[in-house]
């Protein structure tokens, strides 16, 4: 049998460069997804994307109408971000490009400090959504875009999103669920007017459960208690 003799030495040598070879390429394998990362963000925060939007703006403008009349989303204006929260403060405003307004172009406009977010309710206005319980025990919140008027000044972005409590209503009036619920209850005319159709139906066979179904459901209407079954409030 013919013994082979290995040279430890090399042996190490060999290791050594197979793992310097792996490190060069993982480290070559980092950076290249660095760079993609890069030229990716690169591309979103682009130029041209900041001008779609700046464009969508301006677009949304009136024309001919008074510069100092135009909304905050057709105005420039040079804001304080160090200002004192709730002070009010005059502030130089500048027209955007490309919009065609009568007048001088630079005038002064009134500005509260505080973010966009921070406006009261009734100074911007909020996509209404009718996909929860407005008499669900414990309230619902739901999650919507909301957009400050066009005469409010503020710091950050004019459109932001904001929890508002489910309370929308579908139209249903409690005087005529109440009235409904007295005179025809018997028949289950209350109970289809507020969309509880398979209740309705039996009350109408069980000839409003000999009175006493009727009676209940008088109570709940009265006290509120039995609403819309598309879960919306009385008007």
């Amino acid at each position: 049998m013919r013994v082979v003799r290995i040279n430890t030495k090399n042996v190490v040598y060999i290791i050594l460069a197979v793992l310097s070879t792996s490190v060069k390429e993982a480290h070559m394998g980092h950076e290249s997804i660095l760079s993609t990362y890069a030229t990716r963000d690169a591309n979103i925060n682009s130029t041209p994307a900041y001008s779609i939007k700046k464009e969508e703006s301006v677009n949304s403008c009136p024309t001919g109408t008074s510069c100092s009349e135009l909304g905050g989303e057709c105005l420039k204006c040079e804001l304080n971000l160090n200002c004192v929260y709730g002070v009010s403060y005059k502030v130089n405003c500048t027209v955007l490009d490309q919009v065609d307004c009568i007048g001088d172009q630079s005038f002064e406009k009134t500005f509260i400090c505080r973010y966009c977010y921070q406006t009261e309710h009734w100074e911007h206005q909020c996509h209404q959504k009718n996909a929860c319980s407005s008499v669900a025990s414990p309230p619902q919140y739901y999650r919507t875009n909301c957009t400050v008027n066009s005469d409010v000044i503020c710091l950050g972005r004019r459109n932001f999103l904001k929890n508002l409590p489910c309370n929308w209503t579908g139209g249903y009036r409690w005087s005529t669920a109440l009235i409904l619920s007295v005179t025809l209850g018997g028949f289950g005319a209350d109970r289809f007017y507020l969309g509880h159709w398979q209740e309705g139906i039996g009350k109408l066979f069980s000839f409003g459960g000999l009175g006493v179904w009727t009676l209940i459901d008088v109570m709940l209407i009265s006290m509120r208690y039995l609403g819309p079954a598309d879960g919306s409030l009385y008007i």
